[in-house]
């Protein structure tokens, strides 16, 4: 995580709330030329760390192609780039294939980590994953659709083991997600929906599993929220 003379940072927004960003990563946005941002994922709000000379730009719409080359014709500047990613950069932040090619260019880079929203969902909701002869596992997955799983990481599979869990990226398959939930926690048991956690329009929804699908679609919920499970709640 060291960032001296590193002329690429990774950095985690957190979940929304522009206090929840790291204060490493806040002075990394301070001393940016350029924020290459994770498009509305990053709410406004984040980018008011920055100094008033610091260039921003979405990368909504950009391949990565295009965002290489605009890194690359910054370092070649020697002028120092922060890719802002929501929550944590290592978690279904894409990351990796970013860096590789950093690593094909010889531009040195470093990551600072953030704050993923179900660790503010719990914050939230004043609830711990982990508790004591109840459970001591936390899963954070997402259900198969356009990115697949692997086989052995199948929401089938990881509900089995009935720990705490976090599912990311799955509300447009609810439907799937809640009938997987209810044939291994139980269809009277709790689950939570987190809306734009620590957002202004944050919305967090306490809910049967049978009740998961007609919660969402009686709030409007399509995207931009996790559905959490498991006996803390």
């Amino acid at each position: 995580m060291t960032t001296k003379n590193t002329t690429v940072i990774f950095a985690g927004a957190g979940p929304g709330d522009p206090e929840l960003i790291t204060v490493k990563a806040m002075q990394a946005l301070k001393k940016a030329d350029l924020i290459i941002y994770a498009g509305s994922l990053v709410p406004e709000a984040v980018l008011s760390w920055k100094s008033k000379k610091t260039e921003t730009l979405s990368s909504a719409g950009l391949d990565l192609d295009q965002i290489i080359d605009k890194i690359k014709e910054y370092h070649n500047k020697g002028k120092k780039v922060v890719r802002l990613h929501t929550g944590d950069p290592s978690l279904y932040g894409a990351i990796f294939e970013q860096m590789q090619r950093l690593d094909k260019l010889k531009i040195p880079y470093a990551v600072i980590p953030g704050v993923t929203a179900a660790f503010a969902a719990s914050a939230a909701m004043n609830m711990e994953y982990t508790l004591p002869e109840i459970t001591q596992t936390l899963i954070l997955t997402r259900i198969s659709g356009r990115t697949p799983v692997p086989e052995t990481e199948d929401l089938e599979t990881l509900a089995a083991h009935k720990a705490s869990m976090a599912i990311y990226l799955s509300i447009g398959h609810i439907e799937k997600v809640q009938h997987i939930l209810g044939s291994h926690y139980g269809f009277e048991s709790l689950c939570a929906v987190a809306y734009k956690v620590s957002h202004p329009e944050e919305t967090i929804i306490r809910t049967k599993i049978e009740n998961l699908t007609q919660a969402c679609q009686k709030n409007n919920i399509t995207r931009h929220a996790l559905v959490i499970v498991g006996s803390p709640l």
